[in-house]
């Protein structure tokens, strides 16, 4: 067993698990279910951890390099490992998001705003439910899932008005996480817009560079036709060719009418 293979027979389980967990958890914060209900929505975001807990061993242990693998991942080892990022496991689900890249076709520019804008849906759920968890029934003014989204999206635009501001250290943890990631989704944004008008740009500078050496030889070619056509006429009237006498003339400098 390799790691690639581990990780071929583990994407599409990981994606459903990731699926499952965001419902789960969905159902845990925004509907805190509570009795027999409550057991069963925290079992199953329980028992989808321990699948990715599970699957980044076997990953660790099947790396060839073991010590870059983990140099590599070490965001997911402190999303497994911490308890105060614990909300944080939910972005986890982006993996779903690998389907994208197999469905959307070839095209680099459209893959990467696609998966932006999903990330950017995803990211800003996936705060609002953590958010939510960690700041409801404390002195935050975000009590609702309303008032989680809007500072998520006011957060990740990183307009920041003030009006809701998180007091615990896991809100906190998560401002800084969704700042940092809007940043970083503009600077996405940014460059494919850039990298998209330097390709108009340079294709339309292309095509008409094309045209004008396509009609530059086109008129040489008719003039070569032309001086042809000439040096029969001559030769039909016994004359030395005028067009071949005019370009030596030309040629040397001397021009006689």
């Amino acid at each position: 067993m390799t790691s690639q293979r581990w990780q071929d027979i583990m994407e599409w389980p990981l994606i459903t698990t990731a699926v499952i967990f965001l419902a789960a958890y969905s159902w845990q914060v925004i509907g805190e279910p509570t009795g027999r209900a409550g057991d069963i929505a925290y079992g199953i975001v329980f028992a989808s951890w321990l699948v990715f807990i599970v699957d980044y061993a076997v990953n660790l242990i099947l790396a060839q390099r073991r010590w870059e693998w983990f140099v590599h991942h070490l965001f997911e080892l402190v999303v497994i490992v911490l308890p105060l990022l614990r909300p944080l496991r939910v972005l986890r689900a982006i993996t779903v998001l690998h389907v994208l890249n197999r469905t959307i076709g070839t095209a680099v520019r459209g893959r990467i705003l696609i998966y932006t804008a999903s990330a950017s849906a995803l990211l800003v759920y996936a705060a609002s439910l953590a958010v939510l968890d960690a700041e409801r029934h404390t002195d935050s003014a975000i009590n609702t899932m309303g008032d989680a989204i809007w500072w998520s999206f006011v957060t990740i635009t990183t307009v920041g008005y003030g009006d809701m501001t998180p007091v615990t250290g896991v809100g906190r943890t998560l401002a800084v996480c969704l700042m940092l990631g809007g940043i970083a989704l503009l600077g996405v944004v940014t460059g494919t817009l850039a990298s998209w008008i330097v390709e108009k740009v340079s294709t339309n500078v292309d095509e008409n560079q094309a045209a004008t050496v396509a009609h530059v030889r086109r008129l040489e070619d008719r003039i070569s036709e032309l001086t042809r056509s000439l040096d029969v006429v001559a030769e039909q009237i016994g004359g030395e060719s005028t067009a071949t006498r005019h370009s030596e003339e030309m040629r040397t400098g001397r021009w006689t009418e």
